[in-house]
């Protein structure tokens, strides 16, 4: 039966093979950093990628929804109307309410991670206090692990990763391989009773920007977990049976490394629109072009009157008008919904329903 060791591990896990895929990782990360910095407005990355995010880190645990469901529900809180949606949304909260957390105290702590949790489940639950807990293989329902059951185990054993995740000094190891570690540690101790996947992968990035190698929330690896679903849970078991820390590294740091390449293009992509947009619309409308309202249009793929109204400090008729004259020269799409209008920036969504494809 496997047992949790504390952290830091008593065995070397920077090996040849990790180190050089550690460069390549780390080099791709800091351009994701860099080319972050581009966007006139963080708004715009934080309120796309993290709903990206949510989508995806949810569709891991089957909680299903589509782009257009979850940019609806982000305008119109009233109008959610399946459990999916509202799961995806909270996924999206509790990761901004970590971001915030993080900025403000440079820190993650256990009710840090305790609070996340519970706006993932809306339930105060805590760490599980009963045992009973086993996780099973979802074609076969054959226990897979069981996961520390005693209470007092698993407040020490969180204890014991909250210190590795916020002391440096612990071990002289590279934080991304850290992130891996830190990633098998919580699920493998697996702490609550739902939501630990979820809650995993928000502690994943949120450590890459105590690190200072995010100052954004925008990786979002749950997109290259989907993609390699079946791979990434024999890894992570492989590491419990047989001690294969070299391949869950590895796993880790490819994952690290293809989806900041592909944000790095999508981030490029949406730079390319936004210009595209300002040229047009600021040759065409002189008398109110604003790189506030190009940050509006940008900022999610969907936008109403009440934010343009907002954003630009004008009167919902001037909000109106501005929308409805973009509209009729085709720079959005104007859709009716109950007695409310929206406004989609088509090109834009198109970014990132094709982003799975790129």
């Amino acid at each position: 039966m496997f047992v949790i060791s504390k952290l830091p591990l008593s065995l070397e896990l920077e090996t040849k093979a990790v180190l050089k895929k550690t460069t390549s990782a780390g080099r791709a990360l800091a351009e994701l950093k860099s080319i972050a910095k581009t966007i006139p407005n963080e708004a715009i990355l934080i309120n796309t990628l993290v709903l990206q995010e949510a989508k995806d880190s949810s569709a891991v645990e089957n909680i299903i929804t589509t782009h257009d469901e979850l940019f609806k529900a982000s305008i119109f809180s009233d109008m959610i109307d399946t459990l999916a949606t509202k799961e995806v949304q909270d996924y999206a909260d509790a990761l901004k309410n970590g971001f915030k957390i993080v900025q403000n105290t440079g820190l993650l702590t256990e009710n840090h991670i305790i609070s996340i949790q519970e706006i993932l489940e809306k339930n105060k639950a805590g760490f599980r206090q009963q045992a009973g807990t086993v996780l099973k293989n979802s074609k076969t329902n054959e226990i897979v692990y069981t996961p520390p059951q005693d209470n007092e185990v698993i407040i020490e054993l969180m204890r014991n990763l909250v210190e590795y995740i916020n002391c440096n000094d612990l071990e002289d190891t590279d934080p991304l391989v850290k992130m891996a570690v830190i990633h098998f540690q919580f699920e493998s101790i697996h702490p609550f009773y739902d939501g630990n996947g979820r809650t995993g992968r928000i502690i994943n990035i949120l450590y890459l920007i105590l690190q200072g190698l995010l100052e954004l929330p925008i990786l979002y690896l749950s997109r290259y977990i989907i993609r390699n679903k079946d791979e990434y849970y024999k890894k992570l078991q492989a590491v419990r049976d047989s001690n294969k820390w070299e391949d869950w590294i590895l796993f880790n740091l490819d994952g690290i490394e293809q989806i900041s390449l592909e944000t790095i293009a999508l981030i490029q992509n949406i730079k390319l629109l936004m210009q595209d947009y300002k040229h047009r619309i600021r040759e065409k409308y002189s008398n109110f072009y604003s790189q506030d309202l190009l940050n509006n249009l940008f900022k999610h793929p969907y936008t109403k009157i009440e934010f343009l109204q907002n954003d630009l400090n004008i009167t919902r008729q001037t909000a109106s008008n501005y929308l409805s004259t973009l509209a009729e020269d085709g720079f959005l799409d104007k859709i009716k919904l109950g007695k409310s209008n929206f406004y989609v920036n088509v090109p834009l969504y198109k970014l990132f329903t094709n982003q799975n494809g790129m």
